[in-house]
């Protein structure tokens, strides 16, 4: 599968680049292999591929000419996809190479143990790393940003699973055992009462500012956002999709200066002013009344979910009660329902919990991330799979998945050819 030869190379980025260092200053002789656009490849840079690639499997004969001339063509065709993105004006931002950089670093640094380890053993600072790769992990983010753009929303028609896997069904590998998990979300509520008693102090607020009072004062003394209240609660300029989408729908609803009726988010309560707005971004104050979470809302939110545990270990339907009180807006109309699971590689939030309980039980209430939010849910571990042929339609899941990876792989040489067509690309001899 071409797309996924090609990532893995991606995925391993900065060790592969490190290897071309060391294999660089190891040679005497270097030699240019292929021309692709403005781009060189070097003996060095193939050197240096292939030893990542015979890390990642010792059974890889590097001196195999066929070998060498696939993993070429891969190298070329990376440099054509990164030309096509330039052409397309697609570009990396600060943020994203180094967010990029990051990753690459950590994974780096978990392999041998300590930065200092790294430092030690590729002969150069981290900052100099950094330095070095940086545009080299700017142009990979250009290539996935390409390749997400054309491929990413691939799909494929029952027709084509089935045609998928009539045509692959004597090699596709065994389905390995499975755990079909489902879960029941709820968020931690702050008191009623309290809810209330904020309710009539935001519009008693809100009465005020309407009356003639001063925003920004009222805002300074009662607003719980620390980071905009001593600005009179100005918050600055947003784009769309930015804020909370019950936040953005009001403000930008409003006229410029109008102030807004309380709204709710999941911070709490807010007034909202419009300073300035244009179609796709705006510029607004707020005044935010926050709700607090105290040790009584977590218990009595836990002592929910406890009380649905109990009712599924005496014979309720777990599925039918996650469609009622389930808060998880992704799940709750699938009745709960997680996926299934390899047993043998589960997520580690769920692992060490899934492991202690058989078939038809559901774990204690467990902590649910869901910021901004703090939530608790119930897993429930509904049967196991054994391992097993793929068959239709019992892993009609799996094998879409499987369809949908081989058209992208399709796909993807099409597109190669396209290009290799199109664009200046040439091996030296």
């Amino acid at each position: 599968m071409i797309l996924k030869k090609v990532t893995i190379v991606i995925l391993f980025c900065l060790s592969s680049l490190i290897c071309f260092s060391q294999i660089r200053e190891g040679e005497t002789v270097d030699k240019i292999l292929a021309i692709v656009g403005n781009e060189i490849i070097m003996q060095s840079d193939l050197a240096g591929q292939l030893l990542v690639l015979s890390q990642q499997n010792p059974n890889l004969d590097i001196n195999d000419k066929a070998v060498r001339m696939q993993v070429l063509n891969a190298m070329i065709n990376e440099k054509l996809v990164i030309m096509k993105a330039i052409e397309d004006s697609i570009t990396a931002t600060e943020e994203e190479i180094q967010s990029q950089w990051e990753f690459y670093l950590n994974r780096v640094i978990q392999y041998y143990g300590s930065a200092k380890r790294v430092e030690d053993i590729y002969g150069m600072s981290i900052a100099r790393m950094e330095a070095e790769y940086r545009e080299e992990i700017r142009k990979q983010i250009l290539s996935q940003k390409v390749k997400q753009q054309k491929f990413s929303d691939i799909k494929v028609t029952q027709r084509e699973v089935q045609d998928f896997f009539e045509q692959f069904k004597d090699s596709i590998k065994t389905i390995p055992a499975q755990v079909e998990l489902y879960h029941i979300v709820k968020n931690v509520e702050s008191d009623q009462n309290l809810r209330e008693d904020l309710i009539k102090l935001a519009n008693s607020v809100r009465d005020s500012i309407i009356n003639g009072g001063s925003f920004a004062d009222f805002a300074r003394r009662y607003s719980n956002d620390p980071g905009t209240a001593l600005s009179g609660g100005e918050m600055g300029w947003f784009p769309k999709g930015k804020l909370f989408p019950e936040f953005e729908k009001a403000a930008f609803a409003l006229q410029k200066g109008e102030i807004s009726k309380v709204v709710e988010t999941p911070l709490g309560f807010h007034i909202i002013q419009t300073i300035d707005k244009t179609k796709d971004s705006i510029n607004v104050r707020h005044i935010l009344f926050k709700t607090g979470i105290v040790a009584d809302d977590i218990e009595k939110t836990k002592k929910f979910l406890s009380d649905l545990r109990n009712k599924v270990l005496n014979g309720e339907n777990f599925e039918e009660l996650a469609k009622i009180y389930s808060d998880d807006k992704e799940t709750k109309s699938l009745g709960g329902l997680l996926g299934k699971f390899p047993l043998n590689d589960l997520p580690q939030a769920y692992k060490e919990f899934i492991d202690k309980i058989p078939d038809g039980s559901v774990t204690d209430p467990l902590p649910f991330s869901s910021k901004p939010k703090q939530s608790y849910h119930i897993i429930y571990r509904k049967r196991t799979i054994p391992e097993h042929p793929p068959k239709l339609p019992e892993d009609y899941k799996e094998i879409e998945q499987m369809a949908i990876v081989y058209k992208q792989n399709k796909l993807y040489a099409e597109w190669i050819e396209s290009l290799r067509k199109t664009m200046y690309w040439e091996i030296k001899n």
